[in-house]
């Protein structure tokens, strides 16, 4: 009872997760399944509904009248002879819901309680709870009527198919009546009526043909106790093979599981039917970490991550130069002083964005079927159109340095284009420590060696005017070594001259050098913190609502599971 009842419900959560995604005409047919469930619950559980169906001429209300041990079905061979379902109760307490239901009227009710059941056919123990059906003729030519036997066919638990010696292989019989009740072995009867007609060695080869042709239906035949479809040989009208069908109707009654196993069964059929929109063709899908790389590195490459990158490279590498240079040759490096790297701003790459979106779609599509797969192209389309939009905004982004620049006066972040809107509106994250600042004392050696290069300048120049005749030098005393009261010895001016000039280029040159592994750092997180704001806006607008797609596929695919391969009594 619980496996079942958690397999109904599980057809209920299946049906309302599907509304949104799967066309209301496909879910019909397990909506009507459900409620027909929810209706035969309700209802009498200690009857059991028994149709007898087939067509004109097979003999089906003779056979009717037979099991009942009264004529109450009218017999004939006009077309058709059944134009109004006829029922028969046993014990008739509590049956009216279930004819009501069916659509049987008062006038073609009968009572099968009493006298019935005192007839030479009847098994000792009668047929408590049975329901038996005289259908009109499914081969009718009004098209209500076929309508009225198909509606009735889908609300009774059991079928008896009623087949004549002439028509028992009939085509039309078994594609439009037999075949699509694939599943439902355990709740039909095929019976091979009027033998009677045939030859007595002729009865066993056309029941072993009709077995045949039942197995090609799908319907293979149960022998010998085993489950499947219970195959007779009967004679209206000799009473042949009537007792045993009887028989097969009691110990039907008494297990009182012919609805429960009438709902298993359709169950199973609107699963097979709708296997196509929750399986699809291969794996589970999903969204894999090669997946998500490639997205990222697309819309990294899409916003110019490794350009802006490499102009901050550059960038670096000419601030600590310059940084590093004599206070006299800065004017050589160009730099902008308490600049960031400036590279404008980069929209972002609209084809390559959509090509991006166009693979992770791809990807996570591939396999599902097709209600799931067309959501997971319109979540992602939808989220594609506005992260062209969101990744121009991380573009703008790309001037922003992510340490104090090398010739900021003091360290605090570069300032920018993106700068002037505030830290808090940056589309990058966070960045990693500043490299230690090697170049800011060597910047002060430099001014110490500018000094020294003046001093020495200053020398010459004084020694320069002594020789002129403005100072107290003569010319004599270039070569005299006088004492450095009276201006020191000639060579010194030029020795601080050479010293701090040669120390000073040599600074330079090493700094430029040592700069090399900063920069490449700082192009480095650059590039990294804006690929991670590309890819995090494109997590945010694409990926997530991809996810949210395939967790809703396998929500729904587990309780479709829980559908097709559920089993167990319904009802107690």
């Amino acid at each position: 009872m619980e496996a079942l009842d958690e397999r109904l419900s599980a057809f209920e959560e299946l049906l309302r997760l599907s509304a949104p995604r799967v066309p209301g005409e496909t879910l019909s047919p397990a909506r009507d399944v459900l409620r027909r469930a929810g209706e035969r619950r309700r209802m009498s559980l200690a009857h059991t509904v028994v149709a007898l169906a087939g067509t004109t001429g097979s003999g089906k209300s003779s056979l009717f009248n037979a099991v009942c041990g009264l004529d109450l079905s009218v017999t004939g061979v006009r077309r058709p002879t059944t134009s109004t379902p006829v029922a028969c109760v046993w014990r008739s307490q509590g049956a009216g819901e279930l004819l009501d239901r069916l659509g049987v009227p008062e006038r073609s009710r009968f009572s099968g309680h009493g006298a019935l059941d005192t007839g030479r056919l009847a098994p000792p123990d009668g047929l408590p709870g049975l329901v038996l059906l005289d259908l009109p003729d499914l081969d009718s030519a009004d098209r209500r009527q076929r309508e009225q036997m198909d509606r009735m066919l889908g609300l009774v638990d059991a079928m008896v198919w009623v087949l004549d010696p002439e028509k028992y292989a009939d085509a039309s019989v078994h594609e439009r009546c037999l075949r699509p009740l694939v599943g439902h072995a355990e709740v039909m009867v095929v019976v091979l009526n009027q033998i009677d007609r045939l030859p007595q060695d002729a009865v066993l080869p056309c029941l072993t043909d009709l077995r045949r042709l039942l197995d090609e239906d799908g319907l293979a035949s149960g022998e010998h106790g085993e489950d499947g479809t219970q195959v007779f040989a009967t004679s209206a009208l000799t009473g042949q093979g009537v007792g045993e069908l009887r028989a097969a109707l009691g110990r039907m009654v008494r297990e009182r599981r012919a609805a429960e196993r009438r709902l298993r069964a359709e169950l199973d059929r609107v699963a097979r039917r709708l296997r196509p929109v929750y399986v699809g063709g291969g794996p589970v899908p999903g969204l894999g970490g090669g997946a998500r790389e490639r997205f990222a590195d697309r819309l990294a490459e899409a916003v110019g991550a490794r350009a802006a990158g490499r102009a901050a490279e550059r960038d670096w590498i000419q601030g600590i130069a310059a940084a590093c240079a004599p206070p006299y040759g800065r004017f050589l490096t160009r730099s902008s002083r308490g600049r960031g790297t400036e590279v404008g701003p980069v929209p972002a790459h609209r084809p390559l964005v959509a090509e991006a979106v166009r693979e992770v779609v791809r990807v996570a599509s591939s396999g599902l079927p097709e209600p799931w797969a067309t959501g997971v192209r319109t979540a992602g389309e939808r989220g594609g159109r506005a992260l062209a939009w969101e990744l121009d905004d991380v573009g703008r982004w790309t001037a922003v340095s992510p340490w104090p620049h090398p010739l900021a006066p003091d360290p605090v972040p570069a300032s920018g284009a993106g700068a002037e809107q505030g830290a808090e509106a940056a589309p990058v994250g966070q960045p990693t420590a500043c490299p230690r600042q090697w170049w800011r004392p060597v910047a002060v050696v430099q001014w110490l060696l500018a000094g020294v290069v003046l001093l020495g300048l200053l020398g010459l120049l004084a020694r320069a005017a002594a020789v002129a005749g403005i100072g107290r030098v003569t010319p004599g005393d270039w070569t005299a070594g006088t004492g450095w009261r009276d201006g020191g010895p000639w060579w010194l001016p030029g020795l601080l001259l050479g010293t701090g000039l040669t120390l000073g280029l040599l600074l330079t040159w090493l700094g430029r050098w040592a700069a090399g592994s900063v920069a490449r750092h700082c192009g480095q997180e650059v590039e990294r913190r804006i690929g991670e704001a590309a890819e995090e806006r494109g997590h945010a607008l694409v990926i997530e609502p991809i996810e949210a797609e395939l967790r809703c596929y396998h929500e729904v695919r587990q309780r479709y599971g829980a559908v097709a391969a559920g089993s167990g009594p319904i009802w107690s």
